[in-house]
């Protein structure tokens, strides 16, 4: 199994290469490397989000999860489609005003301030970072636990794999490969679940072997109700708040072609809900006791499959935590060449040299991410709380910005410090955070509830949306005409 799979692993990693390389002749401007020319199809858009949404927490985490708790197991894709299909009804009409990156969409509903914009454009980057660790983490388990390999070792394989297609071929490379990897991902999950429960007698054995705490609807008797429309939430958060996804719609050809790939997405993906719960306790019922959790999904592909079926199955698993990687990478990029390098140097970089920079700033975002996934084995942890703490905050200022006209920077400032603020003290109180499973829900209501406050107690925006739009299109074009001159900051 092991030479079988390293030989089908490298394969797969050169068909991944040889895309990028294919695509990459096309990456002559910002644009194009970083959003694809912003006139992705709607097949292309449905299959680089379908690959995003399974990825490392559908996979190992879910599987994990379900392993320990049944049903529960399900919570996970039950809140990334919700979200994905708000998603699509409340900002895919955003493609309209072609913004490049989240944080300009959210200083947008406040009429372009500055701060708001590079503090954003601040914790964007630190959560790309956050969920780039995530998905090298869950490749690293995978490779660890098929080779014997140390893990941190396969962590640097993983994140080296991902990062050369994804440097060489930028948003382009990832969309097509995206959608190569969500036929295998749902290929290979779904023969997954078929030959799991066959492997251990059948639908009602699977059922019986489970322990009488994981009973009921999605085993609230065992993990409370609250901490699972906890976990539930956190994904939807996610979704609302995680930047790849807004490059989904930036990138887009139209509003009605973003919005139906969403929708699709997201039945898809609640559909595949139940998949990674059956293969969770399938492997329980297989052999209870794993050591580690996470090891859930490759034990049953190595245990019950075929030779051949068990190496699709495990490259399945590999796709899902480099799809969802390289997204969330060419999104944090984005915000360092949009924003982050305005912010340091006071202008945008020129056009002939943006693209370059794009890749240098490839190479170190995957460098940080993969130094941070070395301190951590615990996926869904991990994932939760990073969520909480810093993506509450941003998800209250998409939606206040979004609907609510009286919202201005002072109350998104007070939004984004509430919300990463309360997730920090749920996190410091062990009673607290085990009452509500993980911090996103107290920490969502503090940023809506703050921000909202701190609105109406200080002066409404004089900044018009047209203004504002204005101001941020001014300074989008100068990356994209070559412009070297300093930006103006706006008060």
């Amino acid at each position: 199994m092991n030479s079988t799979f390293v030989i089908a692993f490298l394969l797969y990693i050169a068909a991944m290469i040889a895309i990028g390389w294919a695509v990459s002749k096309r990456n002559n401007n910002a644009e194009q490397f970083l959003l694809g020319g912003r006139k992705l199809p709607l097949l292309l858009t449905l299959g680089t989000t379908v690959a995003t949404m399974v990825g490392t927490g559908s996979s190992m985490g879910a599987v994990g999860f379900a392993y320990q708790n049944g049903w529960a197991g399900t919570l996970y894709g039950i809140g990334g489609a919700i979200g994905i299909l708000l998603l699509a009804w409340w900002f895919a009409p955003m493609r309209q005003l072609r913004f490049m990156t989240m944080s300009e969409e959210l200083s947008y509903y406040v009429g372009a301030n500055t701060l708001i914009k590079n503090l954003i454009a601040v914790i964007i980057f630190i959560a790309s970072i956050g969920w780039l660790g995530a998905h090298i983490i869950g490749g690293g388990l995978y490779l660890a636990w098929l080779t014997g390999m140390d893990v941190q070792l396969a962590k640097a394989i993983i994140a080296f794999s991902f990062a050369v297609y994804v440097v060489k071929g930028g948003y382009t490379a990832v969309v097509w490969t995206d959608s190569i990897q969500a036929i295998i991902l749902f290929c290979g999950f779904l023969l997954m679940a078929i030959f799991s429960v066959h492997a251990v007698g059948g639908w009602d054995a699977m059922l019986q072997a489970q322990p009488l705490a994981n009973g009921g609807w999605f085993a609230i008797n065992k993990i409370g109700l609250l901490p699972a429309i906890s976990l539930a939430a956190a994904i939807l958060v996610g979704i609302l708040a995680t930047p790849s996804f807004r490059q989904r719609i930036y990138s887009g050809n139209d509003v009605r072609s973003i919005r139906r790939s969403f929708v699709y997405s997201g039945l898809l993906y609640l559909g595949f809900s139940i998949i990674p719960a059956i293969i969770g306790m399938s492997a329980y019922a297989n052999q209870a006791g794993l050591d580690n959790p996470s090891f859930a999904f490759p034990h049953m592909a190595l245990n019950v499959l075929p030779l051949g079926l068990g190496v699709l199955i495990i490259i399945a698993g590999i796709s899902a935590t480099m799809s969802s990687a390289s997204s969330d990478a060419i999104a944090g990029v984005s915000v360092v060449m949009r924003d982050l390098f305005q912010l340091v140097t006071g202008r945008m970089p020129l056009a002939n040299k943006a693209v370059l920079w794009s890749r240098i700033s490839l190479v170190v975002t995957i460098s940080m991410a993969l130094a941070f996934a070395m301190i951590s084995n615990d996926i869904i942890g991990y994932i939760t709380k990073m969520i909480a703490i810093l993506m509450s905050g941003m998800c209250a200022c998409a939606l206040l910005g979004r609907f609510w006209s009286r919202y201005n920077w002072q109350g998104a400032l007070a939004s984004l410090i509430a919300g990463s603020s309360t997730a920090l003290i749920i996190n410091f109180h062990g009673d607290w955070n085990a009452l509500f499973g993980n911090p996103v829900i107290p920490s969502l209501a503090a940023a809506l509830a703050c921000g909202t406050l701190v609105s109406l107690l200080t002066p409404k925006s004089n900044v018009s949306p047209q203004q504002a739009l204005a101001i941020l299109e001014e300074q989008r074009s100068a990356m994209e005409s070559g412009h070297n001159s300093p930006t103006t900051p706006v008060a």
